[in-house]
């Protein structure tokens, strides 16, 4: 079980990217399978090759948002559907990928990387392992909210709101879009990065299905923590991670094969989607959840509208 939060916790930051992209912009963004990918591929092939496992994972990031940039410019340059242009640019990423690593899987077995000192000190799978990893996500979340509490922040959220009002402010809706699909892609390529480190291995179909990862996180976490702040509504991504990680543990340790995985995922979405609408539910997640109000959206357009 404690295998299962650890990775809960490093997909996290995938889902924190999907977040970013499915709720802040309301774009439904398919590079996340490519990306990711990519950001193990880059990180596992560099530090094959001599790199600082810091620099490569940094590097993984760097990739990652030009991955994305690629699909904010099809979309918003090119006039691409944005679904479309996501899945373009995941299937280009594919052989990209493949170019990237030489090969179909590259081993990390002997190379030193960020995990190494936890294995070395035989912290995976301890308690000491989860609260590091947890820490790293708390900081990824502030750093995710303050963002978004920033003028472009604000301004990206109104994008995702209501574009044609926060354009009519001077907003370029068409740089919010590209700087959300790089940041967000460059996320998700930073955790690619740090699963090939902590599996030991870098396989460049590690990305299949990773959208539907990042959106069970995503809805399952709202659905039940909800998502009235912002920083509740980052931290429900984080927890549903692990809430989906402790499921797919439990579904596999009841009998159910590996390849079962992609049900059991969309299963949970499912139910993420249908139970919020169940009285019992709603009541019952009321409960657990922090009371409180956002801002108003009338407020966060006011406020971009004046710093815009």
């Amino acid at each position: 079980m404690i295998t299962a939060v650890e990775l809960g916790l490093i997909y996290a930051i995938m889902a924190l990217g999907v977040y970013l992209t499915f709720r802040i912009l309301d774009f439904p963004d398919l590079t996340v399978d490519g990306s990711f990918t990519t950001g193990a591929a880059t990180a596992s092939i560099t530090i094959v090759n001599g790199v600082n496992p810091i620099l490569a994972t940094l590097l993984a990031f760097l990739v990652g948002s030009l991955a994305g940039v690629i699909t904010g410019l099809l979309h918003t340059k090119g006039k691409i559907d944005g679904l479309l242009a996501g899945i373009l640019t995941m299937i280009a990423l594919y052989s990209i990928n493949l170019r990237i690593m030489g090969k179909a899987n590259v081993s990390l077995l002997g190379e030193s990387t960020l995990v190494s000192p936890l294995r070395a000190n035989q912290l995976l799978g301890t308690w000491a392992s989860v609260i590091l990893m947890f820490a790293g996500c708390l900081v990824m979340v502030a750093l995710i909210v303050w963002f978004l509490r920033t003028n472009v922040g604000l301004a990206m959220r109104a994008t995702g709101d209501n574009e044609e009002m926060i354009r009519s402010f001077g907003v370029s809706t068409d740089n919010q879009k590209i700087l959300g699909l790089a940041l967000s892609n460059g996320m998700v390529a930073f955790a690619g990065a740090l699963i090939a480190q902590f599996q030991g291995f870098a396989d460049v179909g590690m990305g299949i299905g990773v959208i539907l990862i990042g959106l069970a996180s995503v809805i399952v976490g709202q659905a039940i923590f909800g998502q009235k702040f912002i920083w509740i509504a980052a931290l429900a991504v984080v927890f549903g991670s692990v809430v989906y990680r402790l499921v797919i543990q439990v579904a596999l340790n009841a009998g159910l094969e590996v390849t079962d995985m992609k049900l059991i995922s969309a299963v949970l979405v499912v139910l993420a989607l249908i139970l919020p609408q169940w009285k019992g539910f709603s009541k019952f997640a009321n409960r657990i959840r922090i009371r409180g109000k956002d801002a108003p959206a009338t407020e966060v357009k006011e406020e971009v509208g004046t710093n815009a």
